[in-house]
């Protein structure tokens, strides 16, 4: 086979910043925008998005369109996902490039190409920063590409989009389960409609039984040991950093399963989010199931209370976002055994969560065997 051609991205495609957030400064109408922690590897969060003011003249600058791709500028630079026209009028805010191709380029090989070059570390020689790294628009530019034909762009896309695909429907059935599970919680412990609620005496403002209390006394949050990649020994354990996606994997892990994380640091302080496998947790609070016997009430607290979790963040250039203060959030506390019963029914959501957890990272490994191979040229298609 002969050697594809490479090109400068920035000769291949029109790049773009997104809008400086500015409360003094911006103008217009407040609408919703991506922002860095939006961003996921192929795909995004779009719940609980942040808004400030454009103009309706700034749409075809800080705008969407189908197809694009969004990068991350800073955080993990290079992370990034296509844009499917998800929600309407999507603006990206200063944290995030657009890139938006010419004809000769698939946007999915694009994709595919960053997530082969994230894997390998080839984006690192474009980065800036001594601690924080970004990639700033100029070094996005000069990103040098593989450019095959376009039909074997397509023919690479095709073949890879059909683990994406796939991946995409367990990701769909886990949003519809985990908010069958915040409703059945908004139900019982915010609107109050438990079982036998109209039965229910109230005592100084809340049902008889139930007590004003902090998180702490149900579960118990502890501080991730920090690892860096250096003193990782390849194996099967997810490093969770943040409390994100896995950075790496290591052999070793610390806590049971499932295990609930809330970042750390940086942009993503105050995340929450649930595993259902070992991992070790690294820059963020943990607590498993050996700390508390209602692990999905706990989960299901913390998402409603997202608001409370952003509001603990200490520190102005690095925000943190620390496990005594988890502890601390102030909850209204039902009997044992109304948790109890929430976590059975809650907990057969959850179980078949981890399914489909399961089967999104049977295809992702599936696509990440095939991705380096394709894109090298080593299987022709």
């Amino acid at each position: 086979m002969s050697k594809w051609e490479t090109v400068k991205l920035g000769d291949v495609a029109d790049t773009c910043l997104g809008k400086m957030l500015d409360k003094d400064k911006n103008r217009g109408e407040y609408q919703p925008y991506l922002a860095n922690v939006n961003v996921r590897w192929g795909a995004f969060d779009l719940d609980n998005l942040p808004e400030m003011k454009f103009l309706d003249s700034e749409q075809d600058r800080y705008g969407l369109k189908y197809g694009d791709l969004v990068i991350c500028e800073g955080g993990e630079p290079g992370r990034c996902a296509i844009w499917k026209n998800q929600l309407p009028n999507m603006k990206i805010q200063k944290a995030l490039h657009r890139v938006r191709v010419h004809e000769e380029i698939d946007y999915r090989y694009l994709y595919y190409w960053f997530l082969e070059a994230g894997h390998e570390g080839a984006l690192e020689q474009y980065f800036t920063g001594a601690t924080i790294k970004h990639m700033p628009g100029d070094k996005l530019k000069s990103v040098i590409i593989d450019k095959p034909p376009i039909e074997i762009q397509r023919s690479i896309a095709n073949v890879l989009s059909v683990y994406d695909e796939l991946i995409d429907n367990n990701q769909k059935q886990i949003k519809l389960l985990e908010e069958a599970a915040q409703r059945l919680y908004k139900e019982w412990f915010v609107d109050l409609h438990f079982p036998g609620y109209e039965d229910s005496k109230i005592v100084d403002g809340v049902p008889e039984g139930w007590n004003n209390t902090v998180l702490g006394e149900i579960a118990e949050f502890k501080r991730g040991k920090t690892i860096t990649k250096k003193d990782v020994t390849d194996g099967e354990v997810p490093v969770v950093a943040g409390g994100l996606e896995p950075a790496y994997y290591h052999n070793k892990s610390f806590t049971e399963a499932p295990v609930i994380t809330v970042s750390g640091s940086g942009a993503n302080a105050g995340f929450a989010r649930m595993y259902y496998e070992k991992i070790w947790a690294s820059d963020c609070s943990y607590a498993d199931i050996s700390s508390t016997d209602y692990i999905y009430f706990v989960f299901c607290c913390l998402r409603d209370n997202k608001e409370y979790l952003d509001s603990l963040q200490k520190g102005s250039a690095q925000p943190h976002v620390y496990a005594k203060d988890v502890n601390n959030i102030p909850i209204l506390l039902p009997p044992n055994e109304m948790l109890a019963e929430f976590d059975r029914i809650a907990g057969d959501f959850y179980k078949n969560v981890a399914c489909a957890v399961k089967k999104i990272r049977l295809a992702t490994e599936a696509r990440d065997r095939l991705l380096p191979r394709l894109m090298s040229g080593e299987i022709e298609v």
